[in-house]
């Protein structure tokens, strides 16, 4: 999965580069520039056009088998699997105060137990 994940990252800066050195085909921003490349050639352009589409279908395909090989887990044992098994196996604080391994302090009466107050005179 990583291979496909720095492969990935090549392919986008070569795409990037492709976009960059194409010549402007005259439509959108580059519509009223006065400079506009009236006589471009245009075998550059047709093999950079192309080279633009590969790349583009080479980068939607990588990504969705990264996304698949992501979900069903095959990417091999990674350290953010590892924590994500750490954090299951922790239990989640109770927004109420009382989790289950939380111990409460008794309530207070006098530090005196039951056993320990004072017999009532009999009358």
């Amino acid at each position: 999965m990583l291979f496909l994940i720095i492969l990935l990252i090549i392919i986008c800066v070569a795409l990037a580069i492709f976009v960059l050195i194409q010549n402007p085909k005259g439509g959108g921003l580059a519509a009223g520039s006065s400079a506009s490349n009236m006589f471009g050639v245009q075998r550059t352009g047709d093999v950079l056009e192309k080279g633009t589409w590969i790349l583009l279908a080479v980068v939607v395909v990588i990504t969705l088998s990264i996304t698949t090989i992501a979900k069903t887990g095959n990417g091999g044992s990674t350290g953010a699997s590892k924590i994500q098994e750490q954090l299951d196996r922790t239990p989640a604080p109770s927004p109420i105060g009382n989790a289950p391994g939380t111990t409460t302090p008794p309530p207070a009466n006098n530090n005196t137990t039951p056993a320990e107050t004072p017999a009532q005179p009999a009358p």
